[in-house]
């Protein structure tokens, strides 16, 4: 995978299970002096401007904003409703769990639980927590002070997350099916609070609680590190319900619009650096949320934005020709990375109703796509792959262990069949397209990559089919909600994985994620596919004792559901993201998740920089 990965870096072409990507030649030179520019910013070592909050260890100091923008806007910060990746970054801040992932390297370390026990089967889970955890103050308390967080908390949020409501989308991809006693509470809570609690969660004392699974569970601790792991206080919720934004985390949530959210510093949090100062380092967070990627690239161009993740090629291939000496500084004042993602973008189809009812239309239209083209001449970079295999992303395959491998080159995808297309569309009772009735394809702009793409599509489907595919730009949210009731003809997605594992994109297709009526949302098997096979090789896979037995499994899952066509995958990401020079501590990740805590300025050295840089050049008069 390195070897692909670097290869693309360098202009040349890379073979991925016998597709070619080839950079226009044009370009040739540039993207080396890019490859040459990407940092891999892999040290957690902090740096700050004025503020200080006592002695200050390791040449870091306190003080500062930072500034993010996100193309998409913030849809909800309530832990359980929350299934958009915009929102869960801005909540990681808000909101500690039992345990979170390192931003390195996406390892499990610990969080409140300081540490843990695993007992000889594997399902029995002890958590030892810190003592000196306290929620943000807030009126919600008695006395507006953030009170000790002890194990019952975890109990309290834990029966939450598995009560049935409205509001709750995260249980059918956390503890379903997965803790011992969620699914029974589930559906109890259907009726009304349950008299008693979940059976597999029990509360030792203050600061021990004990989980146990139904089977040893290799990714349970990667997912309790995501929203379904936080923790929240019972005084919040009652006050809030789901507009709750109180957590324990190192930022406050002070202000909130349509345009911005600004998180300021959590003075009382638990945590400290490796020498012993406390974090977070910066003042505050603003993020704010401008689609227009133009704007945003402009505003980062003239310093007033730190950060910004999915940045277009075409502009970082502008950025690198006006400014290489910029990167090339010493220290650099940009930092540009670029990262395969475990992101998957693909067309999903409403298999309830006609035309897609019918798996003959939908392998046509998947076999009618040039993905080869798309990637090359629209997307332009801005993809890692096309789309030629299953819905999960190539990122599984870089351990040096081959047993690790989820090796998905040997799940066969939909490629340019023109021929095998039409002849299917022809059995479906559609020759030449010819009777074929006009379709809506719904999506999002996604600052403009997602429409060129399904402009080409439709032209496409048009030359090859002879079919016509109408374009409903929405809004995000519009586009989450018609997902949810599957108010769509086709729909653009994409799917990022919430914690490290092929599990995580699988359960896109998992028949129990569908909901008993059509009146009912449903939050990530949004085609409402079923099969039982499929269901029953996932299970398979879930309780496998070894890694290499449960990829097995799993591909074989993934393989049945391809064939089946729910959804037509068309490339597979990657993510160029640029970086204030200033701004030490913020990594790169293929999941794209940030930990603000402990990210400083360091504005002194990038000013002592410039000032030896105008020295030198006077020198040099």
């Amino acid at each position: 995978m390195k070897i692909t990965f670097f290869a693309y870096i360098l202009g040349l072409n890379i073979n991925f299970a016998k597709n070619t990507v080839c950079l226009s030649m044009k370009r040739f030179f540039l993207v080396i002096i890019i490859g040459s520019l990407i940092c891999f910013n892999y040290s957690c070592k902090p740096i700050n401007q004025q503020k200080q909050r006592g002695a200050i260890k390791g040449n870091r100091s306190y003080g500062g904003t930072i500034h993010v923008n996100e193309t998409t806007p913030v849809l909800n910060l309530y832990p359980y409703y929350i299934y958009d990746n915009v929102s869960f970054t801005i909540a990681s801040q808000i909101y500690d769990g039992l345990v979170k992932l390192n931003p390195k390297d996406l390892s499990v370390v610990p969080d409140i639980a300081k540490s843990w026990d695993i007992d000889a089967s594997g399902t029995v889970y002890t958590f030892h927590l810190h003592s000196n955890v306290v929620f943000h103050d807030d009126p919600c308390f008695s006395d507006g002070k953030g009170r000790k967080v002890v194990a019952g908390d975890f109990k309290y949020s834990m029966e939450k997350l598995c009560t049935a409501s409205e509001d709750n989308v995260v249980f059918s991809i956390t503890f379903k099916d997965m803790v011992e006693g969620a699914n029974e509470y589930y559906e109890k809570s259907k009726k009304g609070p349950p008299p008693s609690g979940i059976s597999g969660i029990k509360v030792v004392n203050d600061s021990t609680l004990e989980i146990k699974l139904l089977k040893k569970d290799p990714v349970f601790l990667a997912m309790i590190a995501g929203t379904g792991g936080f923790v929240i206080a019972r005084e919040a919720t009652e006050k809030y319900g789901n507009g709750l934004h109180v957590g324990t985390g190192p930022f406050i949530y002070s202000y909130g619009d349509s345009s911005k959210i600004i998180l300021t510093e959590n003075p009382n949090y638990f945590r400290f650096d490796s020498l012993g100062n406390r974090l977070p380092y910066v003042d505050s967070i603003v993020f704010t949320f401008m689609a227009n990627r133009e704007q945003e690239f402009k505003l980062f161009s003239e310093g007033k934005l730190d950060y910004i993740t999915s940045v277009p090629s075409d502009q970082v291939y502008k950025l690198v020709e006006e400014k290489t000496s910029d990167f090339l500084h010493k220290p650099p004042r940009y930092i540009l990375s670029r990262i395969a993602e475990m992101s998957t973008k693909f067309y999903a189809f409403n298999i309830n109703k006609a035309p897609f009812n019918d798996i003959r239309v939908r392998k046509a239209f998947s076999l009618a796509i040039d993905r080869n083209k798309i990637v090359s001449e629209v997307l332009q970079g801005q993809a890692f792959a096309p789309g030629l295999h299953g819905v999960t992303p190539p990122t599984f395959m870089g351990s040096s262990n081959p047993g690790d491998n989820y090796d998905i080159s040997t799940i066969i995808g939909d490629s340019l069949n023109v021929p095998k297309a039409e002849k299917l569309l022809t059995e479906a009772g559609f020759p030449d397209g010819k009777g074929f009735p006009d379709v809506t394809l719904e999506l999002d702009d996604g600052g403009g990559i997602n429409t060129g793409v399904a402009m080409e599509m439709q032209k496409e489907l048009k030359a090859n089919l002879k079919v016509n595919v109408n374009l409903n730009i929405a809004t995000f949210s519009q586009k989450l909600e018609d997902e949810k009731f599957m108010k769509f003809d086709m729909v653009f997605m994409g799917w990022n994985a919430d914690y490290p594992a092929p599990e995580d994109f699988l359960m896109l297709f998992l028949g129990s994620n569908v909901p008993d009526s059509a009146g009912q949302p449903s939050y990530y098997n949004s085609t409402r596919y079923k099969n039982p096979e499929y269901d029953k090789l996932f299970e398979l896979g879930r309780t496998a004792n070894t890694t290499k037995e449960s990829y097995t499994y799993y591909k074989q899952a993934e393989q049945l559901a391809i064939n089946d066509a729910p959804i037509m995958v068309m490339w597979y990401d990657q993510n160029y993201s640029l970086t204030r020079g200033a701004v030490k501590g913020l990594y790169s990740n293929s999941i794209n998740y940030i930990d603000l805590s402990c990210v400083y300025i360091d504005e002194k050295s990038a000013k002592a920089a410039d000032e030896a840089d105008k020295a030198d050049s006077i020198k040099k008069k």
